[in-house]
C-alpha cells in the first residue's frame, strides 16, 4: 500500500475564500506540482479561530518578539483568543502526520517570517513570523515549511518536494 504524504497549507492558497476580504489567493502552479506528491491539509487560522469573511484586516503590533494581533481599524485585539485557539489545533496537528506546510506570506497569522510587525504610533518595526506559523514551527520545529512565494520557480518547489520526502522517510524510519 503506498504511503500518502500530507502536508499542512494556508486555506487560501487552496482557492478557499476565507480571506479577510472574501478572496482567495490560490496558487495553481504550486498546487498542480506539489498534489502529485502530496495530500493537502488545508488551515485557516482566522476562520477557524470563529471570525467572519469579509472580516476587519488584522496586523501585527508591538515587538516581533511577542506581537499582537489587533484589528486595523477598530483596534480589537485577537492575540490571547487567537493563541487559545492555536494551541488546540497544533494538538489537532499532532495527530495529522505533517511532513511539511505551507504557509500564505504576508499573513499576520500564518507567514513564516515576512510579515511586518507595527509600533503603537503606526511606524514599521521589523519583520515576524505570523501568530498561528510562529507557534507552529515552535511545536515542529524539524518539519519542512515554506511560504507560497518561496515557490514559485520549479527548482524551489522540487527542493521542496525533497525535503518532505526525506522529512517523510525519517518519521517512518
Amino acid at each position: 500500500m503506498q504511503r500518502v504524504i500530507r502536508i499542512g497549507i494556508s486555506s487560501c492558497l487552496l482557492g478557499h475564500p476565507v480571506r479577510y476580504d472574501g478572496e482567495d489567493r490560490r496558487e495553481d502552479v504550486i498546487l498542480d506540482a506539489l498534489g502529485k506528491y502530496f495530500q493537502f491539509v488545508p488551515v485557516c487560522p482566522e476562520v477557524e479561530y470563529g471570525l467572519p469573511v469579509p472580516r476587519e484586516p488584522m496586523r501585527l503590533t508591538g515587538g516581533p518578539a511577542a506581537p499582537r494581533l489587533v484589528a486595523i481599524s477598530t483596534g480589537v485585539d485577537h492575540t490571547d483568543g487567537m493563541l487559545q485557539w492555536t494551541r488546540g489545533k497544533i494538538k489537532c496537528l499532532s495527530g495529522e502526520n505533517l511532513c511539511g506546510f505551507i504557509f500564505k506570506s504576508r499573513s499576520p497569522s500564518c507567514s513564516a517570517a515576512g510579515v511586518e510587525v507595527y509600533s503603537p504610533s503606526g511606524g514599521r518595526n521589523k519583520r515576524a513570523a505570523g501568530i498561528f506559523s510562529r507557534a507552529f514551527m515552535r511545536h515542529f520545529p524539524s518539519v519542512p515549511i515554506e511560504e507560497e512565494t518561496g515557490l514559485y520557480s520549479a527548482r524551489a518547489r522540487e527542493g521542496f518536494i525533497r525535503r518532505v520526502i526525506d522529512f517523510s522517510g525519517k518519521k517512518r524510519g
